[in-house]
């Protein structure tokens, strides 16, 4: 509950009257959702690492490179043909930051996203082993530049501004290949001076976020905390106050030994404001629900460390909807939780029947424009089509062709004796359908196609193949 005059809700916490910045000081987090975070963070960290490194079948395990159009996902290759499973995946991902965020809050903000991985559990790391915690930080930045806070100034800046390269890399690495990457490095800067330029000005946007903008990017640039403000409602569940018992009829007051504070009235919360000093966000999670919370944990923990010494229950902040402390009921898997996993589960498994129909070779087959059917001799209707084979695996097909799986007839290839489609590369050409009259049953027929590598079926096709009208 807010203190009279306190005015939360009129700015951010990271304003000060004057509406100037008002530079957040965190306490070094402590407890068991913090140990959960950081070997979560651990895992995190080596999988974004290493994930450009790892090769499976000569293939990058992860590549994005947009401008060469080529895609790797778990060493699997993906085409810009490939488009529509990105479109599955972006709707996948829509619904799932919607509707897990109407149910658990910002909590991927907290636990997944990589900017509070890198500022919380690297950079701000770095900041507390050289310049102490929380009150160290303040007493040196009061403090006039002396030698001291000259080295522990550039100390910081210094190793900022290496791990910001060392992410910009990493983050290249991505874009044009670890393989890429790395021919760079070895052939110098001034062989690659765009590229380098480019790698500087990248390494000069993560260094500026890190080292001044930081919880800013959460509370001003992310979208994500204005677009939780309409997705919440008493059912999510989020780290929140239990203001009932933090509270109860006189309210919070700072504690005394031998106290019974529940037969007084006191609310079991101390008013000690560790619960604000911790915060990453500078936030008072006391005042309720707010954007710039990004359910990070810290006051749960700070607060559960507290309420120990102190002999009182712990939980006085944890996870909780506002219909839960209002009904001061447990917080469970209810029917709204259980109906977003449903529809979840159902779109990710139409993705995953759509990958594993996925074929490693993509044929189009299309009649000439322009061109009508011929008749040949012993009553033979040919008509000519143009074919693209798209090859999207890392093998060259050598032996390809084509034959008939829907009618008896034979198809020719103009253009070549022996088709080869390279490993990641097309090929065209221009073939004949040929089918006897007496097959036809219409003017307009379907007619399926396989496409082999010797003997083995690469994939199938339909196009049309025309007939006399007669034959309607």
């Amino acid at each position: 509950m807010e203190k009279p005059g306190n005015n939360f809700r009129d700015r951010i916490g990271t304003m000060n009257d004057e509406g100037k910045r008002a530079w957040v000081y965190p306490k070094k987090p402590d407890g068991r959702f913090y140990k959960y975070r950081t070997r979560l963070t651990w895992f995190l960290l080596l999988f974004l690492i290493a994930s450009p490194f790892i090769h499976i079948n000569g293939n990058q395990f992860m590549l994005f490179n947009v401008l060469g159009r080529e895609f790797y996902i778990f060493g699997q290759p993906f085409w810009p043909q490939d488009f529509y499973l990105g479109v599955m995946a972006m709707i996948i991902g829509v619904l799932f930051v919607t509707l897990f965020t109407s149910a658990f809050g910002r909590i991927f903000c907290g636990w997944i996203c990589p900017q509070t991985i890198f500022m919380e559990m690297v950079f701000r790391k770095i900041e507390y082993g050289i310049e102490g915690d929380r009150g160290a930080q303040m007493r040196l930045d009061k403090q006039e530049w002396n030698s001291e806070k000259i080295r522990k100034k550039g100390l910081k800046w210094f190793l900022f501004f290496l791990i910001s390269f060392g992410i910009a890399n990493v983050f290249l690495a991505y874009l044009v290949g670890s393989k890429k990457l790395l021919q760079y490095v070895t052939e110098g800067p001034l062989e690659n001076l765009s590229t380098f330029i480019a790698l500087l000005i990248f390494t000069g946007v993560f260094y500026f976020i890190f080292s001044w903008f930081r919880e800013q990017v959460c509370t001003i640039a992310c979208p994500y905390g204005r677009l939780q403000g309409v997705l919440l409602d008493k059912k999510s569940v989020v780290v929140a106050y239990d203001h009932k018992r933090g509270e109860r009829t006189l309210g919070r007051s700072k504690f005394k030994k031998n106290e019974d504070r529940a037969a007084l009235g006191k609310g079991d919360c101390i008013d000690c404001l560790q619960c604000v000093n911790v915060c990453p966000t500078g936030i008072d999670i006391r005042n309720g629900t707010q954007l710039e919370c990004i359910n990070c944990t810290a006051c749960i923990d700070a607060c559960d460390i507290i309420m120990e010494k102190v002999d009182l229950p712990k939980g006085l902040i944890g996870f909780y909807s506002e219909e839960n402390i209002e009904k001061e009921e447990k917080v469970r898997f209810n029917s709204r939780m259980k109906g977003f996993a449903a529809i979840l589960f159902v779109l990710v498994g139409i993705l995953s029947g759509m990958l594993f129909i996925r074929t490693d070779v993509e044929a189009t087959v299309l009649r000439l424009p322009g061109q009508l059917y011929e008749t040949q001799d012993d009553n033979v209707i040919s008509n000519v089509y143009t074919f693209k084979l798209i090859n999207k695996t890392m093998s060259t097909f050598d032996d390809v062709h084509f034959e008939l799986l829907s009618h008896d007839g034979k198809i020719e290839s103009v253009t070549h004796d022996k088709i080869v489609v390279p490993e990641k590369g097309l090929a065209e050409g221009t073939l004949f359908i040929k089918i006897p009259k007496s097959l036809l049953k219409d003017e307009k027929n379907s007619v399926e196609i396989g496409i082999y590598n010797g003997k083995k079926l690469l994939e199938t096709t339909n196009t049309n193949f025309m007939g006399p009208r007669s034959f309607r």
